[in-house]
């Protein structure tokens, strides 16, 4: 009787700590896909902030130039 109280006992050990095993997994694989979609957000904000910012340089550019022609007349 012993020996079938130890072995149900280290089943229940065995399958306790595999639940816990992949739960981390679990855990750590949401984590890196969250990381991974942040890093996708960041970059499109930055690729929309240089943009924007390109826009910005030219719209001043074509301002400036215009104020040089409209001198020389």
């Amino acid at each position: 009787m012993k020996k079938l109280s130890l072995l149900l006992l280290a089943a229940v050990f065995t399958f306790s700590f595999y639940s816990c095993r992949e739960t981390t997994e679990e855990k750590t694989e949401d984590a890196v896909e969250e990381a991974g979609n942040d890093m996708k957000e960041a970059t499109e904000e930055s690729v929309d902030a240089v943009e924007e910012a390109t826009d910005e340089s030219v719209d001043a550019v074509e301002e400036a130039a215009e104020d040089v022609n409209a001198d020389k007349e």
